[in-house]
C-alpha cells in the first residue's frame, strides 16, 4: 500500500524550527527545501546542519516552498520534512492492528485551535492511546504551533490520517470500533459500558459535534460536571477521556 508523503512526514517551516529539527538527532529529517535566492547566515547554518546530518538539501522556487509549507506568511523560504514514525492512514493502522486486538482512539471533529490539537496529541500519547484521528480537512496541519503546544510530542504521536472525520469514522466502524461522541447530555463516560474497540469523538471548540458526524455515532457520552460548570475546554475533555480509556484497558 502506497502512503502519501502527507501521511508520513510532518513539514516544519521557518528558519528557527527547521534548524531546531536538524539539531535534534532523535528526529529523522527526510529533506530540507530552500527557496531559490534565499541567502544569509541563517540559511548557511541550516545548510551546514543538514550536511552534518547527511540530509539532502534541495532548492525550489519561493512559490513552491510556500505551497508545500502551507503558510506563505511564515515559511521564511525554508522547510524540512521530518519523519513521523507513528503517523499512518486509518487503513494502514487498521491493517496493522489486526482483527482482534482492543484499541482506543480519539477523533478530532473540526477542532480548529492549533494549541488544542497539540495538547490533545501530547495527552493521548502520554496516556498510551492507540491513535488520534486528525483529518486532513477541518483540523489544522501539524505545524510549528501544534508542535510547540505538544512540546515536541507531535513528531512521535500516533496520528491517524483520513480526508475527513466522516471518512475515518466509517473505516473505524467497519473494523468493529464503537463510535461515541463526547457532548453534554449524554450518558456519563465514567459509567458507560464500552466495547473493546472504541473511538471517542471530540467536537469543535464552539459548535461541538458536527451534524455530519452525529449519524455515525453509536451514542453520546458526557463528562460529569459539578458546581455549575457547563463544559470543559476540548483539550481538557480529551485529557479526561484519554485517561478514562487508559483506566479501562484490559
Amino acid at each position: 500500500m502506497t502512503v502519501s508523503p502527507k501521511d508520513a512526514f510532518i513539514t516544519v517551516y521557518g528558519r528557527k524550527p527547521v534548524l531546531e529539527a536538524l539539531a535534534d538527532d532523535a528526529l529523522a529529517v527526510d529533506k530540507v527545501l530552500i527557496a531559490e535566492g534565499s541567502r544569509g547566515d541563517a540559511v548557511r547554518e541550516i545548510e551546514q546542519a543538514a550536511r552534518r546530518r547527511g540530509v539532502p538539501v534541495q532548492r525550489a522556487t519561493a512559490h513552491r516552498v510556500k505551497v508545500l509549507a502551507g503558510n506563505g506568511r511564515h515559511d521564511q523560504g525554508v522547510l524540512a520534512d521530518v519523519v513521523a514514525p507513528r503517523m499512518a492512514p486509518v487503513s494502514v493502522f487498521l491493517r496493522d492492528l489486526g482483527t482482534r486486538r482492543p484499541a482506543s482512539v480519539l477523533v478530532l471533529d473540526r477542532v480548529t485551535n492549533p494549541s488544542n490539537v497539540g495538547m490533545i496529541l501530547r495527552t493521548a500519547t502520554g496516556a498510551g492511546l492507540d491513535g488520534v484521528l486528525l483529518p486532513r480537512r477541518g483540523t489544522p496541519a501539524i505545524d510549528p504551533l501544534v508542535i510547540k503546544a505538544s512540546a515536541g510530542v507531535a513528531f512521535s504521536a500516533p496520528v491517524l490520517r483520513s480526508a475527513t472525520a466522516e471518512e475515518g469514522l466509517a473505516e473505524l466502524r467497519e473494523a468493529g470500533f464503537g463510535v461515541y461522541g463526547l457532548d453534554a447530555g449524554g450518558e456519563s463516560l465514567l459509567d458507560a459500558t464500552l466495547p473493546p474497540r472504541v473511538a471517542l469523538v471530540l467536537g469543535n471548540e464552539s459548535d461541538g459535534l458536527s451534524a455530519s458526524v452525529r449519524p455515525l455515532l453509536d451514542g453520546v457520552l458526557a463528562i460529569p460536571l459539578f458546581s455549575g460548570v457547563e463544559s470543559l475546554n476540548v483539550a481538557s475533555a480529551a485529557a479526561v477521556a484519554a485517561y478514562e480509556l487508559l483506566r479501562r484497558r484490559p
